[in-house]
């Protein structure tokens, strides 16, 4: 190619990503960065407890207790299953306008290893019950806030806590810049590699600590989980019970209507996927407890059959209507399983091949995927202070990512700017409302002691 034509095609490349970071610097005059230190709950802020109790129609009545007893451990606990009450504050908070596909519940605790379709161990965002299209400023305010909340939990000073927000913006705001200049293609293929976190361990003790996490990841697959929640009952594989936490439902026609669901699922697939999934025979189905945020919702997990030594175990949960939803607006899908798998597919650089949607005939949506392949569970519980910034970091890094898959990374990184002005307003906001979630978690408490949430309806 004549280098004319490589200079002209430069310019036409790297002029629509100047005029874009120019529109993104604008908007500060209309949304400074400072102003989303503002974190000034309005005089008629909505009741938690009545925004739970809402939040909570259509669950099972039944997992209540238990939601919610998960919910009372603490502040942390009660900020991942109260997404709903956040997303009713951020709804008054300032926004550049720009939108993005928003996971909708981005907390510390919902970023994760697994494995990808060609067996690589991956770092990612793992949730996506909440995901709408909405401001990307949500995200970024639920992970500062949730980084305060857990470091708290931990025992940690209020000048760490501040610092890991700092370092998860300080990488957010560094890697837009970087995405922006990125072509749409390579922005799509980049992903981010598990190793990361034994690469980049300060201590011999960090690194081997991170080795061990991958190396159990790696183990951790269909065939590996199977003798862990299965036996053979009668020469048939079945799902042991376990309490309340795994249970075979008393009605009968329960599945019955999961097969129905099974079939609806399966038509979702592509074409290649379905006939993978059509080697294997469905032989269990059991309802299972996950999470704290997904209590009480129907979610359960099927086991099938291809051979001796090749189970494989699918999980399904029912897909409410995204809490972003009155704010942000409504889904342009009918199906909620549906809008779940397709903002999956859009913020994760690699999804599970047999991820799909489907209704049970009764007004419920769900969605399908694998229990577990290849997962990397963080114990942030556990984590030294140097694991937690080097966590947050990477945090900061998919988020980062996710946002610029499905923004426009110009017009943020634009308005981010190359200084520290954004991240210290969301490290102030993150701090003011981890003590409005204190606060609201001791309110909770106090409401379940007087029997407000758990009384007939």
């Amino acid at each position: 190619m004549p280098v004319e034509s490589r200079a002209v095609l430069e310019k036409l490349r790297e002029n629509p990503i100047k005029e874009r970071q120019v529109a993104g610097k604008r908007l500060r005059e209309k949304v400074p960065r400072s102003a989303h230190a503002q974190c000034t709950p309005p005089k008629d802020r909505a009741d938690p407890v009545a925004l739970l109790k809402e939040a909570d129609r259509g669950r099972l009545p039944e997992l209540l207790p238990i939601r919610y007893s998960r919910m009372r451990a603490s502040p942390f606990a009660f900020f991942r299953g109260a997404a709903a009450v956040m997303a009713a504050d951020l709804s008054g908070t300032p926004a550049t306008g720009i939108c993005v596909q928003a996971c909708g519940d981005c907390h510390v605790a919902n970023f994760g290893g697994f494995g990808t379709p060609e067996r690589q161990l991956v770092f990612d965002i793992n949730d996506f019950d909440e995901t709408l299209p909405a401001p990307w400023e949500w995200d970024v305010k639920r992970l500062g806030a949730s980084i305060i909340l857990a470091m708290r939990e931990a025992g940690f000073s209020e000048r760490y806590c501040s610092r890991a927000v700092l370092t998860a913006l300080g990488c957010y705001r560094e890697r837009m810049r970087e995405y922006e200049e990125m072509t749409a293609l390579d922005v799509w293929y980049s992903h981010l590699n598990a190793a990361l976190f034994v690469e980049r361990a300060k201590t011999p003790a960090a690194r081997k600590r991170w080795e061990k996490m991958e190396a159990v990841a790696a183990a951790d697959t269909s065939e590996h989980e199977f003798p862990k929640i299965a036996c053979i009952r009668h020469g048939r594989p079945r799902i042991v019970d376990r309490r309340s936490l795994i249970y075979h439902p008393r009605d009968l026609a329960v599945g019955k209507r999961v097969r129905r669901m099974f079939q609806r699922y399966r038509d979702t697939l592509p074409e290649e996927r379905r006939t993978l999934l059509d080697r294997y025979e469905l032989v269990d189905v059991a309802r299972k407890v996950v999470g704290v945020g997904s209590v009480g919702t129907r979610c359960a997990v099927a086991l099938l059959i291809a051979g001796p030594r090749d189970p494989l175990i699918l999980q399904f949960k029912e897909a409410h209507e995204s809490v972003l939803a009155p704010y942000a607006g409504r889904s342009r899908y009918a199906n909620q399983g549906e809008r779940v798998v397709t903002g999956q597919r859009l913020l994760q650089s690699a999804s599970d091949i047999f991820l799909g949607w489907t209704s049970d005939g009764h007004g419920h949506d769900f969605y399908f995927r694998q229990l577990r392949d290849m997962r990397m569970k963080i114990d942030i519980e556990k984590m030294s202070r140097q694991d937690w910034f080097e966590y947050v970091e990477l945090c900061g890094w998919v988020l980062a990512r996710a946002h610029a898959r499905t923004g426009d990374p110009a017009r943020i990184a634009g308005y981010l700017g190359k200084s520290a002005v954004f991240d210290e307003a969301i490290a102030k906001f993150s701090a003011a409302y981890a003590d409005q979630t204190e606060r609201d978690h001791a309110v909770f408490v106090k409401a379940l002691r007087a029997g407000r949430l758990l009384q007939k309806r």
